[in-house]
């Protein structure tokens, strides 16, 4: 069996006359948590939206668990067990934190949408990783630290086992950093989640 559950190889991706990424190559192991390091414009999250599918590739090839990927979207990739968490939180203000982390995803009761049963759902990633995270406030009431950790059960409930973390520091003081970086080691260590930060 592969040992990787992540590969890109040869990734060439142009906007115009921009070469963003130039033959870009990148593995990951099962369970890995592994660091981006660069200069702005060197192409990370370039190469890591090419991966989530939010740009096709011009050039090269992406394997995700052994599967060659040829197009990939969101969607394709969300099925494959790729989350991605974005520098620019993707959650709705006027909406509860709750509804944001089921949306498009929710359970049903005959036509209706089950709350309970969501709520539940939730609490379990909640008290597992002892996340601070209060359901029912609305998503402009919470604290960036919140709304990254809301975006990441948003992720883990969709079912990623593969977890893209774009810039996720950038905007937290140093106590959400350390708080952070222990959820994520956590989460790593207990589902055996990879993890591209």
């Amino acid at each position: 069996m592969n040992e990787y559950v992540v590969e890109m190889k040869g990734i060439v991706k142009n906007f115009g006359q921009v070469q963003a990424v130039k033959h870009g190559e990148f593995t990951l192991k099962k369970g890995e948590i592994h660091s981006l390091i660069g200069e702005n414009g060197a192409g990370k999250s370039t190469m890591m939206k090419l991966l989530y599918g939010m740009y096709p590739i011009d050039e090269g090839e992406i394997i995700v668990k052994g599967e060659p990927m040829g197009t990939i979207t969101p969607k394709i990739a969300i099925e494959h067990g790729v989350g991605m968490v974005h520098q620019e939180f993707m959650l709705v203000n006027e909406l509860t934190v709750l509804e944001n982390i089921i949306l498009g995803f929710e359970p049903k009761k005959g036509l209706t949408i089950d709350f309970d049963k969501a709520r539940k759902e939730v609490k379990k990633y909640i008290e597992q990783y002892h996340m601070d995270v209060q359901l029912d406030k609305k998503v402009s009431q919470i604290s960036v630290g919140e709304a990254q950790r809301v975006e990441i059960i948003k992720t883990l409930m969709r079912g990623a086992d593969i977890i893209i973390l774009d810039e996720p520091t950038s905007f937290l003081d140093i106590r959400y950093k350390l708080e952070f970086l222990s959820i994520i080691q956590n989460m790593s260590r207990e589902r055996n989640l990879s993890v591209i930060m």
